[in-house]
């Protein structure tokens, strides 16, 4: 995808928030059942309005049976002009649960940028500039350092490849990931795509 990628600290006042991004989508971390209670979801419902949360939850009930994993995600219209899709991609099965012990924020960041994969195949061109919060920054207590450098793993993983679905992105992350704890402090890890290329690849 060509375009613009904008990442902002999680907010509750309007001024530098995501509202104020003119992009194609913005990108919330929800819960599995995409209830927007809190946090960033809260300020989206209140912005597009409460069928925003119908949308996400329908999504959620017709792709996966009503509870949407970690690692998984939904595009839905917003009904607004700007932006035109919202991503719902769940970094906590509950709300406000502390998932700084976790691969949550990778795992969402990059199941995100998967569905803007999957939009773009099926309408080319429809997402082509994205704006995201800091994933689990807030909420789900992940410092701000590790909470960047999980998101640009998962940025770094939608410029390498396009999942044939969820559950093969998940099994890559957590196979990859699952001992970043013992690499050197601050290194930035980079995901090894799987050596099968789909023919969407972008």
């Amino acid at each position: 995808m060509a375009g613009r990628v904008r990442r902002h600290s999680r907010s509750r006042d309007p001024p530098g928030s995501i509202l104020d991004e003119a992009v194609d989508a913005w990108v919330t971390p929800t819960n599995s059942r995409g209830r927007m209670d809190g946090g960033v979801d809260a300020v989206i419902k209140r912005h597009l309005g409460a069928g925003i949360q119908l949308r996400v939850q329908r999504a959620i009930r017709a792709q996966f049976a009503g509870s949407l994993p970690v690692g998984s995600a939904v595009c839905v219209a917003s009904g607004a002009v700007e932006p035109k899709f919202l991503i719902s991609t769940p970094t906590m099965e509950q709300s406000s649960q502390n998932v700084r012990e976790t691969l949550n924020v990778a795992l969402a960041s990059a199941a995100a940028f998967q569905a803007v994969h999957l939009q773009n195949a099926e309408a080319p061109g429809s997402i082509r500039s994205v704006a995201l919060v800091g994933m689990g920054a807030r909420t789900g207590r992940v410092p701000a350092r590790v909470c960047a450098n999980l998101m640009w793993t998962g940025y770094t993983l939608f410029h390498d490849f396009r999942f044939d679905d969820y559950d093969d992105l998940r099994s890559t992350v957590v196979a990859q990931l699952d001992d970043i704890d013992g690499g050197p402090a601050g290194e930035r890890v980079r995901i090894t795509p799987p050596q099968r290329r789909t023919a969407g690849r972008r």
